[in-house]
């Protein structure tokens, strides 16, 4: 897949640079910040409130240098107003007794939550849109039908369906639809997968990531859920399992009451597309062709935590209204450039 992908990969170096990066930063703090409050009156209207945690959100570290190596993104957080507490070793198994002693440090952050079951949080939420009135169509969109500038139909393989404003929010599969209204989005696929351990011997309180790994555990209503790394496959190569089972063996060595032998049944692995952009901010906001399309995708690894507020912006935006916050870093059009 890499001669595919290299274009992807080359953007992504050069959005490396320190102040892309700022700049980048200062973006997804104004989306992800507010997630929480935004989410809050959804989902307790949708009778989901129960799902939603917010104990924080741990960073372990195995040594002092692999943390003071990790300085950069620290710093980065606290200038964006995001309060991060580091923790000692004793500190630490004060704090999550189940961790392995190999840990020396770590951090925590206070304002962060998880959902412990999202396809039920989702479940609800879509139970509370039907309630109000909303519909379920379930088609593959192809297209839209324009008349002039206006939006008149999304096309489907089950026909035309009639819109004055429609959203593609289409995830990995969001850039042929795209680029049929005139937008050249580079959006690929960074394949993540997790695998989950059910009963598990050790249940840690809040979602903890391990830093070197570059994995996360998460407590679920099901079970302990290991989640991470990435794949660069594209969307139609079948998954490479030995991928998940790897994070298995991490998992047992963040977790030593696991232990090394987890009967299969009790085991559930997946795989997932994150739609991603190559300076890890997704595309929000109209479309080239057409202001009644709006673009909400390319969240990669922020997409749950992003969800709320580019609701919010979308609402806004079909609505005629100011959007909630700035949006110019969002613009499809930022592709525009080479680099």
């Amino acid at each position: 897949h890499l001669p595919a992908a290299a274009p992807w990969i080359v953007r992504f170096f050069l959005s490396a640079r320190p102040q892309k990066v700022r700049a980048a930063a200062r973006a997804l703090r104004a989306l992800l910040g507010p997630s929480l409050e935004t989410l809050q009156p959804l989902a307790e209207a949708a009778g989901a409130a129960d799902l939603v945690h917010r104990q924080g959100h741990l960073t372990v570290y195995r040594s002092r240098e692999a943390l003071e190596g990790d300085r950069f993104s620290w710093e980065l957080r606290r200038e964006n107003g995001v309060e991060a507490v580091e923790l000692q070793k004793e500190e630490l198994f004060q704090f999550e007794p189940s961790l392995s002693r190999a840990y020396a440090c770590a951090v925590f952050v206070r304002e962060n939550g998880h959902t412990s079951n999202p396809y039920r949080l989702l479940q609800r939420l879509l139970g509370a849109f039907s309630q109000a009135g909303g519909e379920l169509l379930r088609a593959r969109a192809t297209g839209f039908r324009l008349s002039g500038s206006r939006l008149a139909a999304v096309k489907s393989e089950e026909g035309e369906i009639a819109a004055d404003a429609a959203v593609v929010s289409a995830g990995a599969r969001s850039r042929p639809l795209a680029f049929s209204l005139g937008d050249k989005v580079p959006l690929l696929s960074e394949r993540g997968y997790h695998l989950m351990i059910r009963d598990p011997e050790a249940r840690p309180r809040l979602p903890i990531s391990e830093a070197e790994g570059k994995f996360v555990a998460t407590p679920m209503e099901e079970g302990l859920r290991f989640a991470g790394t990435v794949e660069l496959a594209g969307l139609d190569a079948p998954p490479d399992w030995r991928r998940a089972r790897i994070l298995l063996d991490k998992g047992r060595k963040m977790f030593p009451a696991l232990g090394g032998n987890t009967a299969e049944e009790r085991l559930s692995l997946w795989m997932g597309h994150r739609p991603s952009l190559p300076d890890s901010l997704p595309v929000i906001g109209p479309a080239r062709a057409s202001a009644d399309v709006i673009y909400a995708f390319g969240h990669g690894h922020v997409g749950m935590a992003g969800a709320a507020m580019t609701g919010r912006l979308v609402a806004d935006l079909v609505g005629g209204l100011e959007p909630a916050i700035d949006i110019a870093p969002f613009a499809a059009g930022r592709f525009s450039r080479l680099f």
